[in-house]
């Protein structure tokens, strides 16, 4: 799959409104005065250029070389000078240290299992200062047990046109989503199909009380809907910030 092709076929399934959100859930935990923050699991770049353009010192992480080449084309694009490390969030001994972390998008839902989460809170804590802030967000269990299962969208325009299918896990509170992709290639006048599965699983807000403890963070609040209200019985996102 081409660059191109894998950024349509990346933005098929991304809302361009969530990157403001998440980019003003960042202002209101840190008052927004110019930190040096690392982004995981960055993807393409859409959000690490929106918390630039906020006003933050920026570099992106992710373990896709494709990906980084999205976010460097995007960040260019936009005029800014993006730092870009290829890396694993499992193994963050090489990047030096951040005043923020963010890792948003349920990115931590793909970690296999507890053990693998615990390791990337680890990490992360290693790379803060005495003061950092650690803020991401992770799909809750109401949104995987009860939302998630049987869950389907489908999404069609000129170019490109995709099918979402979810269904439950092998594990508790596990999540898997087949999604096939129907992408327009001009020069055979046909569309190549493609087909992913991504496996995702999420814990509950205890769990996640623990392991962040564990991990060396001693000041943990969770939040819903993008830091704006208290998390219920059906949050469907559970938003963390959390500090040593």
């Amino acid at each position: 799959m081409s660059y191109q092709t894998f950024a349509q076929v990346y933005d098929a399934i991304m809302d361009d409104s969530l990157y403001e959100r998440w980019g003003h859930y960042v202002d209101q935990q840190l008052q927004n005065k110019g930190q040096r923050l690392l982004e995981l699991a960055c993807g393409t770049g859409a959000l690490a250029v929106t918390l630039k353009k906020r006003g933050y010192d920026v570099t992106g992480l992710d373990l896709s070389p494709n990906m980084l080449s999205l976010a460097n084309e995007r960040a260019l694009s936009a005029g800014l000078q993006l730092p870009l490390i290829e890396g694993d969030m499992l193994d963050l001994s090489e990047v030096g240290e951040f005043e923020v972390v963010t890792c948003f998008s349920d990115s931590i839902c793909y970690m296999p299992d507890e053990e693998a989460v615990l390791g990337v809170f680890k990490e992360v804590s290693k790379i803060l200062g005495s003061t950092g802030t650690f803020l991401f967000d992770v799909h809750s269990t109401y949104q995987v047990d009860e939302i998630f299962p049987g869950y389907m969208y489908n999404d069609q325009s000129e170019e490109i046109s995709f099918l979402w299918k979810s269904y439950s896990g092998e594990t508790k509170h596990s999540i898997e989503h087949d999604l096939t992709f129907f992408v327009y290639d001009k020069e055979t006048d046909l569309y190549e199909r493609y087909d992913e599965t991504h496996k995702e699983r999420t814990y509950s807000l205890q769990t996640y009380y623990e392991m962040l403890k564990q991990a060396g963070f001693s000041s943990i609040k969770a939040y819903s809907n993008f830091g704006d209200c208290e998390v219920e019985k059906e949050s469907v996102r559970w938003f963390f910030a959390c500090s040593k």
